[in-house]
C-alpha cells in the first residue's frame, strides 16, 4: 500500500486531529516529577482537537494497581450522560518518570503523555505526540486541574508554555464543566 493511499484512508481519523508534518517536537518534561504526587482526580480545563473527548465535564483520575500500573479512569458527558472509559498507563523509563505511556486497549500501543509541568495541586499541562510514517505527526496537549476551572492567568501561563516549547495551539479550545451531578 503506498503512503498517499494510506494517508487518504487516515483523513478521516485524523480530521479530529491537530496534525502537522514533520516529526514530533520534544519538549522537555516536568523534571524531579512525583507520580504519587500527580495521582488522583483532574478537571480538563482546555485541550487540542481530540476524537476521543468530544463531550463536556472531562475528568480523568489515576490511580496505582497493585501491579504497579497506573489505572486511568477518564469519563465525559456525552448527551446528558456520564461515559467512561478505562485504561492503563505505565513509566517506560523510570530515569523519566514524567513521560508516561497510555493505552485503553490490549491491542493498541501506548501513546505518550508527557507531563511538561505541574505543581501537583492546581494546574498540570500535558502533552502527546505520535508520528506516522515520519511523514506527519498528531499531537495533543491538555490543560488540566486539580477543580473545574483555572484562573486566566494560570491558563493564559499553560498555553505560553506550551508555545514556547514549539507545540501549536491555535484549535485550543476550552472544556465546559458545569454538568452539576451527571
Amino acid at each position: 500500500m503506498s503512503a498517499v493511499y494510506l494517508l487518504l484512508l487516515l483523513v478521516p481519523t485524523i480530521s479530529a486531529q491537530t496534525f502537522r508534518f514533520g516529526a514530533c517536537p520534544t519538549p522537555k518534561v516536568q523534571s524531579n516529577f512525583s507520580l504519587q504526587q500527580y495521582l488522583d482526580k483532574w478537571y480538563e480545563i482546555e485541550k487540542l482537537p481530540a476524537s476521543f473527548a468530544r463531550g463536556q465535564c472531562i475528568e480523568a483520575n489515576y490511580y496505582i494497581r497493585k501491579d504497579g500500573t497506573i489505572r486511568v479512569l477518564n469519563s465525559q458527558v456525552v448527551g446528558g450522560k456520564r461515559e467512561f472509559l478505562e485504561g492503563t498507563a505505565v513509566v517506560p523509563d523510570r530515569q523519566e518518570p514524567a513521560k508516561l505511556g497510555v493505552a485503553f486497549s490490549y491491542f493498541t500501543p501506548y501513546s505518550p503523555y508527557w507531563v511538561l509541568e505541574t505543581n501537583y495541586t492546581n494546574y498540570t499541562i500535558v502533552y502527546s505526540c505520535t508520528d506516522i510514517l515520519r511523514i506527519f505527526h498528531v499531537y495533543y496537549a491538555w490543560i488540566l486541574a486539580r477543580s473545574p476551572s483555572l484562573p486566566p492567568e494560570t491558563v493564559h501561563y499553560a498555553k505560553q508554555l506550551l508555545t514556547d516549547k514549539g507545540i501549536d495551539i491555535s484549535k485550543m479550545t476550552p472544556t465546559y464543566q458545569n454538568c452539576g451531578n451527571i
